[in-house]
């Protein structure tokens, strides 16, 4: 067995605890893993040990592994499945667009709508994220909370996308208590949105040091690096 192996179905066990915990079904939860900075042989280190969702803040970097990956699943395996989790800049939109299985970070309609004009018409609708700044850290992107709902009809009326929920990186809290506040206000948004008319499933929150927070306070995906493929 190897050491990603076992990292994942650690990272998966602390997953159904929380879960439990929280008294939810783990059916509920999945796991991203956060890959950037690994190469194309850990990512399939980490395929092969069952994982097929990954997340990548490089675009170019990404783009590489993508490229150098694309072959790797066959009929009896889920593709690989790819999210961007970084900022995306004016000018990396078309390698987003093209590339890309899913993008948690649209805080901008001008970005979303380079998103859905650059996205190729033989793909499936992009899959996106409102990255929401839900505590205000004057570092964090995002839309503001209050800000979301108008950002999320314009974004769930491009073509070429489908609007899927909400993502936010909160600043670290100081106990388990506080951290769960603060993402159960990013779950009461997405209920708030969801009962403006869209149809929202995804709220993508909680890293290594804090997803059994995140799953207390209702992510549906977390973002797992370190805990998986060790220190950067």
């Amino acid at each position: 067995m190897t050491i990603i192996q076992i990292n994942l179905q650690q990272v998966q066990a602390r997953m159904a605890a929380a879960c439990q915990a929280a008294g939810r079904d783990p059916g509920t939860v999945s796991l991203l893993a956060v890959s950037k900075t690994f190469g194309p042989e850990t990512v399939q280190s980490a395929w092969a040990a069952g994982q097929t969702a990954f997340g990548e803040n490089y675009i170019q970097e990404a783009v590489q592994k993508i490229t150098a990956l694309r072959q790797l699943p066959d009929a009896n395996r889920a593709p690989l499945q790819w999210h961007c989790i970084g900022p995306i800049q004016s000018n990396k939109t078309r390698l987003v667009a093209e590339h890309f299985d899913w993008v948690h970070t649209v805080d901008r309609l001008k970005i979303a709508e380079r998103l859905s004009e650059q996205r190729p018409a033989g793909l499936a609708p992009l899959q996106v994220c409102i990255q929401v700044n839900v505590d205000g850290g004057p570092t964090k992107s995002g839309v503001l909370p209050q800000e979301a709902l108008a950002l999320a009809l314009q974004v769930a009326a491009l073509p070429g996308l489908r609007l899927r929920g909400l993502m936010s990186i909160p600043e670290l809290a100081t106990d388990f208590v506080a951290a769960t506040q603060v993402f159960m206000r990013v779950k009461t948004l997405f209920d708030a949105l969801n009962g403006s008319g869209l149809a929202l499933d995804t709220l993508s929150m909680g890293m290594s040091a804090d997803l059994e927070a995140a799953i207390h306070g209702g992510s549906t995906m977390v973002r797992v690096g370190s805990a998986i493929f060790g220190a950067r």
